[in-house]
């Protein structure tokens, strides 16, 4: 395998009429990156995807692999393959005539192909299952064979337009840790559409959240998570409190916000922020601790009136409600939990450090 160049996307834009379905995205993946596109339906991931591999026109803006302005090629001319939602095999082939069908499409003499389709298939170890029919395969084993027939054409890179959304979640897992594993050995870079936060975070070099058009955040899995950019980010990814308020004073380094409700919190002043400026922050739900009576600390808290309580096996998560703050969360570890059982309706003291406090930018989707 050839080894993957960067790929570039320059003010990329797609317009559907009067609609914007991507908004002039720019962003670089390094060679030989796991790229998550990650977003919600309708954030334009896909049709980001599409304008890379070359089956969506570009309304304005470039798209460049390696030093090559690619925007304007043909899908087999740019040096990626795309890997669909669907697998579309053609199902009155064999495995070894589907991986190798696009060889054949060029010229290939028949030897040569199914030869090179066997050591795709080995590859993705299905290279025993190679005189089967798609119809005598799962879904499972039909995925490998399409990943096999994608990688046959030796690509810089590969897009993949949510390759796990079919599979049952046991079957995902094992599948994620393959795709991870190919990409590793192949040194190419996978960009891989999904709006699913745990499979980016388990594959990801780069996730790129993304929202209405636009990057909320392109960044580490770590630094998404632990740091993200933006309320729709924090709230995306999951495990995230957010509270929105106004800046009433700022002192020594610490910026003070109030919340409609009337409750004040504090935060370290890592934005710049004025005062009666609209603020907006991030605590993570597994760093909220259940306080004991008047153990909150002065800005870092809030007390909460329990609305709804789930098990989650190693973690018990608690729903609550206070003024001016909505749907706040705390994920308690299982044994302190039943230590100290909670009941609906309870009205619990919650505090949290100031450095667990996670000041978050404006969106630009806003």
């Amino acid at each position: 395998m050839t080894s993957g160049a960067d790929i570039e996307l320059v003010q990329l834009t797609k317009r559907y009429g009067p609609a914007l379905a991507v908004d002039g995205v720019t962003l670089k993946i390094p060679g030989g990156t796991y790229c998550c596109l990650l977003g919600p339906s309708g954030c334009g991931k896909t049709t980001t995807l599409r304008m890379i591999a070359g089956h969506e026109s570009v309304s304005e803006g470039d798209v460049r692999l390696g030093p090559t302005v690619v925007t304007d090629l043909a899908p087999a001319k740019r040096g990626t393959a795309m890997m669909f939602q669907s697998y579309a095999l053609f199902p009155h082939l064999d495995t070894v005539d589907n991986v190798a069908f696009s060889l054949k499409m060029k010229g290939v003499d028949k030897a040569t192909r199914r030869a090179k389709a066997m050591e795709m298939l080995k590859l993705v170890h299905m290279d025993h299952l190679a005189e089967r029919r798609p119809s005598q395969l799962s879904g499972g084993q039909q995925q490998r064979v399409a990943l096999a027939r994608a990688l046959i054409t030796d690509p810089q890179a590969l897009l993949l337009d949510e390759p796990l959304s079919a599979l049952d979640p046991f079957l995902k897992i094992r599948v994620r840790q393959e795709l991870k594993r190919l990409q590793l050995q192949l040194g190419i870079s996978f960009i891989h559409v999904t709006h699913s936060q745990e499979e980016a975070m388990a594959l990801s070099d780069l996730v790129v959240v993304m929202n209405g058009g636009r990057i909320e955040q392109a960044a580490t899995p770590r630094e998404v998570f632990n740091r993200p950019a933006t309320a729709f980010v924090a709230r995306f990814m999951g495990d995230h409190n957010v509270i929105a308020g106004r800046v009433t004073r700022k002192d020594g380094g610490r910026i003070m916000f109030e919340v409609p409700g009337g409750a004040a919190f504090v935060v370290p002043e890592s934005l710049p922020a004025e005062v009666g400026q609209p603020i907006e922050i991030a605590v993570r739900t597994d760093r909220v601790h259940i306080a004991d009576t008047g153990g909150i600390a002065t800005g870092c808290g809030l007390t909460g009136l329990v609305q709804n309580i789930e098990y989650h096996g190693q973690k018990v998560q608690v729903a609550l409600s206070a003024p001016g703050v909505d749907e706040f969360s705390v994920q308690v570890p299982e044994t302190a939990f039943f230590a100290k059982p909670l009941s609906v309706g309870d009205a619990v003291p919650l505090a949290w450090t100031a450095d667990d406090v996670h000041m978050l930018h404006a969106s630009p989707s806003a």
